[in-house]
């Protein structure tokens, strides 16, 4: 199995442990019938990490019980999930010359990966790349494959590459991971989590400046909070956050406090909800616990590729430990509150959906991308009108794909394109 999509499988679990349970949402037939009319986008797909494991399809029908994934054509498909960003990630590994080398190579080869997906079915995904491909391919019966960089760690051994992965597709990027690099400061996994570079380096700098001049997104999602200042102040487009929840309804660094969200929404940007558990709620889960967590994460770590058995064995045992520390599970609802106050604090037109499906998002009753209904129900509920609920389901980024493009220097553009 992938690194990050192990990872991902045993994040999972750690979020839906032992003891909760979602409250049941009924979809009616007019969710169902707004929702047909939206263009429903998710920012953040990790599903590419399953590309390159030995009999995992795209096209074939899979379940979190079986093997961990929480996307497929089938699944998106009854979910009604239009398509989306599918994530170039590169786990952050050592600065060094030959690391960097590593992860130049290994970026490439998932890009690759993505791109052959497309080729490989082109009845029933399309690459896209402008705002407006999303309609078209929509109302050609397809699925949309925008394409972002998660960790620009791949480029950091030759920034001009960006140019190349432009070309190839490339419309958001963001600059780090769970670890600082040489781009800009990571917000860590831990409060009171030290920057090296006090947030952007001038390498970083000088990498969002480029990915203005060619219209791509800048993405803030795992920065620290100082990179999103300067990102804000340096970018002259809007900016997204593409998997990110609100500090003021958890307290996790990897979340955006009221103040912040309401600077994104002044200068036009875009928050996608995410779904990771340990991003919405205390889990109760104590030093001992993410120690011995991490040991049984390392102890599958080395194996490479992972037979459908020996990943069954490893989601039981991450599940045994949950039992024993009785770690917190995280609902639907603890999303919906995520999504609720976001949306109030920062205005449904800078509002939309990321989850981290296949990078450990889900929670208990949202559990894959079939669930995605019940997010159109329970915003009708809350009170939003379709308009408002189509800008959430994939409005609001088509809108800021469409305004970084506009702010692009042509120049530029044409000189990546050739």
């Amino acid at each position: 199995m992938n690194t990050k999509t192990l990872m991902a499988a045993l994040l999972l679990i750690a979020a839906v442990a032992v003891d909760a349970h979602a409250r049941e949402v009924v979809v009616t037939d007019k969710a169902r019938a707004l929702q047909a009319r939206a263009i429903n986008l998710d920012t953040h797909l990790d599903t590419p990490a399953l590309f390159g494991q030995l009999g995992w399809k795209i096209t074939d029908r899979h379940s979190y019980a079986a093997d961990g994934s929480q996307i497929d054509y089938p699944r998106m498909v009854e979910g009604g999930l239009d398509g989306g960003f599918w994530v170039v990630y590169t786990g952050q590994g050592p600065l060094d010359a030959m690391g960097k080398l590593k992860a130049r190579d290994f970026g490439l080869k998932r890009l690759g990966q993505i791109r052959e997906m497309v080729a490989a079915n082109p009845d029933k995904f399309a690459l896209a790349t402008v705002a407006g491909d999303a309609a078209r391919i929509k109302a050609e019966g397809r699925k949309s494959v925008y394409i972002s960089m998660e960790n620009a760690y791949p480029l950091s051994h030759d920034p001009s590459l960006l140019s190349y992965y432009y070309k190839a597709g490339l419309r958001m990027l963001s600059l780090v991971h769970g670890s600082h690099n040489d781009f800009a400061d990571s917000s860590g996994i831990a409060e009171g989590t030290v920057g090296e570079h006090g947030g952007l380096t001038e390498k970083g700098r000088q990498l969002i400046i480029e990915a203005n001049r060619l219209g791509i997104i800048v993405d803030h999602s795992h920065a620290s909070p100082e990179v999103f200042d300067q990102m804000i102040a340096l970018s002259k487009a809007p900016i997204i956050l593409s998997h990110s929840g609100a500090y003021d309804v958890y307290a996790h660094p990897r979340n955006l406090d009221d103040k912040r969200l309401k600077v994104l929404a002044a200068h036009g940007g875009v928050i996608q909800v995410n779904s990771l558990g340990n991003y919405l709620v205390d889990t109760g889960g104590t030093p001992e616990y993410r120690a011995e967590l991490g040991k049984l994460y390392r102890s599958f770590g080395g194996r490479g590729e992972m037979s459908a058995q020996e990943r069954r064995q490893a989601m039981a045992q991450v599940e045994a430990l949950n039992t024993k520390y009785k770690i917190r599970k995280a609902t639907f609802d603890d999303y919906l509150r995520h999504l609720l106050h976001i949306l109030e604090v920062a205005g449904w037109q800078h509002v939309g959906l990321g989850a981290d499906w296949d990078g450990g998002g889900g929670v208990v009753g949202y559990e894959d991308i079939t669930a995605l209904p019940k997010v159109v129900q329970a915003l009708l509920d809350a009170g939003y009108n379709e308009q408002q609920i189509t800008a959430v389901l994939g409005g609001n980024t088509l809108r800021l794909i469409e305004q970084v493009q506009a702010l692009a220097d042509p120049a530029a553009v044409k000189a990546a394109l050739e």
